[in-house]
């Protein structure tokens, strides 16, 4: 059975099969989430990024979590926000299920996911919880490898977005 559940976390800190990285199409070194995921798992990482030659957005790429606790990491890019009308709903949601999809074919169980676009990228955070939770339930309807997927959390406003949107809470 799966489990969707929010917590406040420090993705980095997550020991689960894969953590999901907010990247940017070259899938190099940023900010933020990119930023910290990238430090903690050490060089190797960007060097697998730059191995895989980009990721259009909307879609995901998976390498080796090298220095993190998860074992993965899936380099998930989600769109920039242009005010609604450019396709961003679809292109976030695609990230997500091209992130559960890649999660799916390498048989991992357990799976955390960051705000995808809501930093940077300024999506804003309410309709981007609510396309990143629609895309992970129908993307995990039919029965495959996760059973957990975690939305994890820095600030309390992301967590109560998660929260308001049906999703069980840890702190």
């Amino acid at each position: 059975m799966l489990e969707l559940v929010v917590r406040m976390a420090d993705i980095t800190t997550l020991g689960v099969d894969a953590i999901v990285n907010a990247a940017n199409e070259r899938l190099a070194p940023g900010g933020g989430v990119c930023g910290a995921i990238h430090a903690k798992a050490g060089p190797e990482l960007a060097a697998a990024c730059t191995a895989l030659g980009g990721c259009p957005t909307g879609e995901a790429r998976i390498t080796p979590g090298f220095r993190l606790p998860a074992r993965f990491v899936i380099h998930a890019v989600g769109p920039l926000w242009r005010g609604g009308a450019a396709g961003e709903p679809e292109l976030l949601a695609s990230a997500y299920r091209s992130s559960i999809l890649l999660a799916q074919e390498h048989d991992l169980r357990s799976v955390a996911f960051p705000a995808i676009s809501t930093g940077i990228f300024g999506y804003p955070l309410d309709p981007a919880t609510r396309v990143a939770v629609e895309a992970v339930r129908t993307a995990t309807a039919k029965p495959g490898s996760i059973r957990q997927v975690i939305f994890a959390c820095f600030g309390s406003d992301v967590f109560m977005a998660y929260r308001d949107e049906g999703i069980p809470g840890q702190v």
